[in-house]
Parts: structure tokens; C-alpha cells; sequence
């Protein structure tokens, strides 16, 4: 389902480095703890300690941290009422995909569909990065590189986990653009593993709704977001095996689209982005709404 236009604007700025390739970081990771991603690392771990530290940090995020989140971000949602109607699907194992385009934005889906405790896969820097803590604390899960032993465990992690009725959550976009108004292209990971699994995909999509004059002069903020969550999409189980992870890629771009207020089938503004070198498809999006100077 559409949102209305009127209800989005584009907040491009000049201010954020966003690189050539569409899937790159620009942030840098500034630490290295040393941590090895390998067949031995519990990607997901089951240890009274580690249970006993997030649980803690969990609590304090809920008092502390998730209320100073809304601040802001100003973050309202929408379609929630998804997660109930579907909540036997989602008690099953799904797979959850997303824009990415606020570090924080991760925090405000685990807060949004608290009480589950999802997973989401992470660039394995991150991990062993100044960030890595809470990264972990919140399921984070590195990505194995370089390693085919580590692979096959990460791999078996991730299948008990959702055979177990776990969320995961990806970003096929492959990393983090600040305010990035267009939905870049997709990797097929979240499909992959949807169809080696056998589990749906949940959409969801920031948005962005134009801050008022306090936020925008005093706190300097560029936008205030919205949370939209849709319905799940399946793999189509009538076509070849080879075959379906990219035709399910190109329905869930095709949803995050819509359910941030784009249609990829109309060119609004002019191309802005066209260089994927991920995926032999490319759909032109456009930032919806109002186009107006800050």
C-alpha cells in the first residue's frame, strides 16, 4: 500500500560522503579488538553469561535508551498492527529486511517489536569494532569471511535460530546511508537464505517526515522517521530453484519501495543512482515528496 505523498520529502544533503558503490561504508570502524571469526566463535550465543549480560542491557535500554530513541528520532510506526495479525507466521522463523539509514535504526525495530529478540547479521568489523558490545548485546552477528569452516558454522547458527521461530534481520542494501532518500539495490542475501530456510520475508522501510522549526534551528535535525512494516512475502515455490532468490530479491525491493512512499515503476526526479554491481537488475527510485531547501 502506497502512503499518502504529502505525508514525505527528500532530506538529501551534501553532508554525508556516500560513496561510488552502492553497497560501501563510509563511516570508519576505529578499533579492532582482535576477535576471530571463525569455526570456534559462537555466533549465537547461548551462555548463561552472555544471557545474563544482555538481559541486563536489554533492561537498560528499555528504561534509558529506547524513550531518548523517539526523542531523536522522532520515530512513530506504522503498520504494527502486522505483527499481530501474522504473529503465528512470525512464531514460525522469519527474515526481516530494511533501508539503512540511521545507526540507530536497527535499535528502533528491536524496540518496536519488543518483546521478540531478533538477530541481525552485521559487517564483522562492527563486531570487533568500538561498537561491537552493544552490537553483540542487541544480536549481532558477525559475517564470516575467508573461511569455510567458519561459514558452515554461521550457517548452522542461523538455521537452528529460525527453525527455532527466530527473527532475522538483514539490510540487503549492504550498509548504513545517512538520510539516503532512494532504495539502493539489493543484495540477495535476505532471499537466500528465505529460500534455503523456507521462511517469509517482513518488509519494513524508513521514511522521513519534515522536523519542525525547534528540531530543525536548536537540535539541527534533518529529519524525523517513520517505521512502516508491511505484510510477509514468500518464495515462489512454482518456479526453478535457481530462479527463485532473484525473483524474490526484486519483489522485496519492490515492497521496501512502496512501503516508503516510492513507486518504482515511475521516474519522479531525475536518475539519481545507477551503478550496482551486486545484482543484474537495477530499478531507478526517487525521493517522494516535498523537494524543499533546508
Amino acid at each position: 500500500m502506497y502512503m499518502k505523498k504529502q505525508e514525505y520529502f527528500d532530506p538529501q544533503t551534501n553532508k554525508f560522503p556516500y560513496p561510488i558503490d552502492t553497497d560501501k561504508h563510509y563511516l570508519v570502524v576505529k578499533k579492532n579488538d582482535g576477535t576471530v571469526f571463525d569455526e570456534k566463535y559462537p555466533y549465537i550465543d547461548y551462555s548463561k553469561e552472555f544471557r545474563r549480560k544482555q538481559n541486563w542491557s536489554r533492561v537498560i535500554m528499555h528504561l534509558i535508551f529506547f524513550p531518548f530513541l523517539k526523542i531523536r528520532m522522532g520515530l512513530k510506526v506504522k503498520g504494527k498492527e502486522n505483527l499481530k495479525k501474522y504473529k503465528d507466521v512470525i512464531s514460525k522463523g522469519v527474515i526481516s529486511i530494511a533501508n539503512h539509514v540511521h545507526m540507530w535504526d536497527y535499535a528502533s525495530i528491536v524496540a518496536t517489536i519488543s518483546p521478540i529478540r531478533p538477530y541481525i547479521l552485521s559487517w564483522a568489523p562492527n563486531i570487533s569494532g568500538e561498537n561491537g558490545f552493544f552490537i553483540r548485546m542487541v544480536g549481532g552477528i558477525p559475517i564470516p569471511e575467508n573461511n569455510n569452516n567458519a561459514t558452515f558454522q554461521y550457517f548452522r547458527a542461523l538455521r537452528n535460530m529460525l527453525n527455532n521461530g527466530g527473527w532475522l534481520h538483514l539490510y540487503p542494501e549492504g550498509s548504513m546511508w545517512e538520510y539516503y532518500a532512494p532504495i539502493r539495490p539489493f543484495k540477495i542475501g535476505a532471499s537466500f537464505f528465505s529460500v534455503q530456510f523456507n521462511k517469509p520475508i517482513f518488509p519494513m522501510a524508513f521514511s522521513y517526515r519534515r522536523p519542525g522549526w525547534i528540531r530543525r534551528k536548536i537540535f539541527k535535525q534533518i529529519a524525523l522517521y517513520t517505521l512502516n512494516i508491511g505484510e510477509p512475502i514468500y518464495p515462489d515455490m512454482t518456479l526453478p530453484k535457481n530462479q527463485r532468490e532473484e525473483e524474490l530479491t526484486k519483489r522485496s525491493h519492490d515492497a521496501v519501495c512502496k512501503l516508503a512512499g516510492i513507486d518504482p515503476e515511475k521516474n519522479i526526479y531525475p536518475k539519481i543512482f545507477n551503478n550496482s554491481k551486486r545484482i543484474d537488475y537495477y530499478t531507478d527510485t526517487y525521493g517522494v515528496g516535498y523537494k524543499k531547501s533546508w
